[in-house]
């Protein structure tokens, strides 16, 4: 039945009138489920006469209005009780009655009426929900079920207040990869919501991506009755367990919790260790009255990180620095919010700026002193200038081994986090301080009149080889293909210098970092983790984040087809995301590790459906290309487009 229907308020006996059927839409001797307002009713037509009770089963909730008309009884279909459809008498006896409500039948359809609303009570859940948008948390990613109806109550109530915003998503991983995402951009956390046993065990993947590129996040998991927890109930799985690795916080909230203050430990937790802070909510506990109880928040709670370097570590820096003709810096995204003290004292030292890949876009490429990304997924210019350096001043990393610096360099490294100090072999130097307050420190007790070489011109000339090298790579044709520098030479000339990049993983992030010259975009990726599928995900909690920037997924054909119907939330919502999608029908770059390791090419080709024709049929603007001629105008198109948009782009598999 519709549950669109007018309803109208009466008077002295505050009963509000809802037209749930229109007139003879029910044939006699059926029933029905109907939304009469915020109740439910089980409406039946039974010889010309209609009754309403309500649809709640006293058993076991069982939906009466899906049941069926017997003896002139509704039958529950879960457990086959009877019930009179008039007067609502239980053959079970009085105990098992349910209520009945009152039915008009009227020119223009067939009218119920239920009591007015009372005010909603205040609960467990309102504190909870209180508490955290107390911390600034004000976007929430999730999937409403069952066992977290409750607290979805309370997140409701506070939408409509305007304290918070609400996205439903088609699969929890996809909430956990947006939260995951939205706290690398800003860092600060956003939540990620789901239910009991696989709702919660669908975040693990984005929250373990969470963990381990140090972004905070909030997840909040709905749980079974606690009756029945531990039991092998329906959906039951212990979640402390299951989330004991992922979350640097995990709490069970009972009844007799402080829960205000489980809530602010999760958060704070969350945001000093960067990390997942996660609470499990058993369903009863989500309703708990809580009249009285007063939130908390931040306030008198958090300390300032920003820790100067020990006076003795700084001089064991500023010696070496002393000592060096060649410095090079090297930033990672631990410098993400630090990069005007570090390109300040790269300056000074006239020292080329090499990134992670994590790091891309943190210093602009066309700054005389960037190099690009070092690494696998790096530029021949980073590697050249670290092979001529005689001194790495590194902030922020932690030398994966996909990164390429230089084991054999004198290295100062400066970190907050100290098991990030010399955490896969010792340093020379190791700096306990913030990066900002580090760098600006160096910068003040550097020495003038230093002979240091200056290696601008070198950068110049290296990039000029390279420049060449992608030109030449950008106009090769592969028949009915693009090829993938080809892609990334337009993006260059068409993304905005203020977008926020969130990149899958895949060859067409390797081509990203080669290609790709950044200048003030702010990139994303799922960077120690690696999972594929981060890609359109990221970019939905990018564009939570910051509404007002161009938000681009850049994704191949295997990552996006993880997550496709994500799509579908982007256009529920009007998210305003430019979708590139580079399809060469192959997870081609797990091809070529088989072929580098000698395997014969196995079971990596894909088959896709039109994704162009997909984003189409979900509301989107699609369009594929295959000529290079037309990807500079679709991609135009696509960025102008105000709502999403996405660009199928066939690929050569074997560009890089």
């Amino acid at each position: 039945m519709s549950g669109g229907f007018d309803s109208q308020p009466a008077h002295e006996d505050a009963t509000v009138w809802h037209k749930v059927a229109a007139r003879d839409e029910l044939e006699d001797g059926q029933v029905v489920s109907c939304p009469a307002g915020q109740k439910t009713v089980a409406l039946t037509k039974l010889r010309g006469a209609y009754g309403a009770v309500d649809n709640r089963c006293p058993h076991q909730g069982g939906p009466l209005g899906q049941g069926t008309l017997e003896n002139d009884k509704i039958r529950c279909p879960w457990h086959g009780f009877d019930f009179d459809p008039f007067t609502g008498e239980a053959a079970g006896g009085p105990d098992f009655d349910v209520r009945v409500y009152p039915v008009e039948e009227r020119e223009d359809g067939v009218y119920v009426g239920t009591p007015a609303p009372a005010p909603a009570p205040r609960t467990v859940s309102d504190v909870l929900v209180e508490t955290m948008t107390n911390w600034g948390v004000d976007t929430v990613f999730g999937m409403v079920g069952h066992s977290n109806l409750g607290l979805a109550e309370a997140l409701h109530r506070a939408e409509s207040d305007g304290r918070l915003r609400y996205f439903g998503v088609r699969h929890e991983g996809a909430a956990a990869f947006a939260a995951s995402a939205y706290g690398k951009l800003v860092g600060r956390p956003a939540a990620c919501f789901g239910i009991a046993g696989p709702g919660s065990t669908n975040l693990l993947t984005g929250l373990y991506d969470a963990k381990a590129d140090r972004s905070p996040v909030l997840a909040l998991s709905g749980n079974v009755d606690s009756s029945v927890a531990g039991k092998g109930a329906f959906q039951d799985i212990d979640l402390l367990a299951a989330f004991a690795d992922v979350a640097v916080y995990s709490a069970m909230v009972r009844s007799g919790s402080d829960h205000a203050e489980l809530m602010t430990t999760a958060l704070k937790r969350a945001v000093l260790e960067r990390g997942v802070g996660h609470l499990v909510l058993p369903d009863e506990v989500q309703v708990l009255p809580a009249a009285g109880a007063r939130a908390s928040g931040p306030a008198g709670r958090m300390p300032d990180l920003r820790v100067a370097p020990p006076p003795s570590a700084l001089r064991a820096a500023l010696d070496r620095i002393a000592a060096a003709r060649r410095p090079l810096v090297v930033v990672g995204a631990g410098a993400k919010f630090d990069m005007p003290a570090v390109e300040a004292l790269a300056e000074r030292l006239g020292a080329p700026v090499l990134t992670t890949f994590k790091a891309k876009g943190q210093i602009s490429d066309q700054h005389p002193l960037a190099c690009g990304v070092l690494g696998r997924s790096g530029t021949p210019v980073a590697s050249w200038m670290m092979n001529k350096a005689d001194l790495l001043l590194v902030f922020g990393a932690s030398f994966s081994n996909h990164t390429g610096i230089s084991p054999y360099k004198t290295t100062v490294q400066v970190d907050t986090d100290p098991l990030a100090l010399g955490r896969f072999r010792p340093v020379d130097v190791p700096v306990l301080g913030d990066i900002g307050l580090t760098a600006a420190a160096l910068l003040d007790e550097c020495r003038a009149g230093q002979d240091l070489v200056d290696q601008r011109a070198e950068i110049a000339e290296r990039w000029a080889v390279w420049r060449a090298e992608k030109a030449r790579r950008a106009a090769e044709r592969p028949p009915g293909r693009v090829a993938a520098a080809t892609v990334f030479h337009e993006l260059n000339a068409l993304l905005p210098s203020d977008a926020v990049l969130a990149v899958d993983v895949g060859n067409h992030a390797y081509s990203f970092g080669r290609y790709f010259e950044a200048t003030e975009q702010s990139v994303l990726m799922s960077g120690y983790l690696g999972s594929i599928g981060f890609g359109f995900p990221a970019a939905m909690g990018a564009w939570a984040a910051a509404p007002e920037r161009p938000v681009v997924a850049i994704t191949g054909d295997g990552g996006f087809g993880q997550y496709l119907a994500e799509l579908t939330t982007a256009v529920k919502y009007g998210m305003n995301i430019t979708h590139i999608l580079l399809n060469n029908a192959e997870l081609a770059k797990i091809s070529d590790e088989q072929r580098s390791s000698e395997y014969e090419v196995w079971h990596t080709s894909l088959h896709n459906p039109d994704f162009a024709a997909f984003a189409q049929n979900c509301g989107a603007y699609g369009k594929r290309v295959d000529d290079p001629s037309a990807l500079r105008g679709a991609v135009a198109e696509a960025l102008a487009h105000p709502g999403p948009a996405l660009v199928e782009i066939l690929t050569d598999p074997r560009s890089h």
